[in-house]
């Protein structure tokens, strides 16, 4: 019955807007994934800046850190956000249409099965686990990473819109191509593009957004490579266990609060640091 809805609601959404391929690709690859990163970090955003509600703020990672936020350091963030989304993402989206053209797949009248999807959300990420971490390994490298990933370093306590707060060269070689290279390999329904970017943005935020909040994803592992730099280079992990870049992040507290929180009680008052050794 789900099924029926979502591909009644998808006919009528294509035929309101007369098959017109290239506005429905926009509306779905950029307009739709947007709404759900800027909608997110809205929330993230009041809480920086007021720390209010103390709903959220209790659960911050970093104690101390940006609370509240620098809001001349805030300001260039996001104005650095916006410049990459209009003048990098979106024209990144023009080649991409005509590879999703090609395949003849992406406006289909007929919607992927939902079991399709989560096949193809597989793949998207390991495409995306495999081309981040080595791309982001290579941004590490001391000659790029002084001209070019530096300027995504200056937060070692991040937030949310920090995620795309890069220079415009790692945006598109460590932000951008990971996430669009499994939809184009696979020559993916436009909805499934739509889904997999709007998943991709809410969750490199909440890697970055600074809260281990009750029921969503853990973001010890990213926040720990702010803070230390050469660890947990990756998303998921895995090639960081295989390439031993996660060594450091495996003794520490951190690691420890590596997990879904399912209470209320803040991970960082559950399974504290360690007191600092007096000098």
């Amino acid at each position: 019955t789900l099924g029926n809805f979502w591909q009644t609601a998808w006919l009528e959404f294509y035929d309101h807007m007369e098959g017109d391929e290239w506005t429905i690709f926009l509306i779905g690859a950029a307009l739709v994934p947007a709404l759900a990163f800027w909608g997110f970090n809205g929330i993230l955003l009041v809480a920086d800046i007021t720390g209010k509600p103390t709903f959220i703020t209790r659960y911050r990672i970093q104690l101390g850190k940006n609370d509240p936020v620098d809001r001349k350091k805030l300001w260039k963030a996001i104005y650095t956000a916006l410049g990459n989304q209009f003048f990098v993402s979106f024209p990144m989206l023009v080649p991409m249409f005509y590879i999703m053209k090609w395949w003849e797949n992406t406006f289909s009248k007929e919607l992927p099965t939902f079991q399709w999807f989560l096949v193809e959300l597989s793949i998207f990420t390991v495409v995306e686990e495999i081309l981040f971490y080595y791309t982001h390994r290579l941004v590490h490298h001391p000659v790029l990473y002084k001209h070019i990933h530096k300027k995504h370093h200056e937060w070692t306590a991040p937030i949310g819109v920090v995620s795309i707060y890069a220079h415009p060269i790692e945006h598109i070689v460590s932000n951008t191509l990971p996430v669009m290279t499994g939809p184009m390999i696979m020559g993916s329904h436009i909805v499934s593009v739509s889904a997999w970017f709007s998943i991709a943005l809410v969750t490199t935020s909440i890697s970055h957004c600074g809260y281990h909040l009750p029921l969503l994803p853990s973001p010890e592992f990213h926040d720990f490579h702010h803070l230390k730099f050469n660890q947990c280079y990756g998303v998921l992990g895995v090639l960081d266990f295989l390439h031993g870049t996660d060594k450091m992040f495996r003794q520490s507290k951190a690691f420890e609060r590596h997990k879904v929180l399912l209470s209320l009680t803040p991970l960082s008052e559950s399974i504290p640091e360690p007191p600092k050794k007096e000098e």
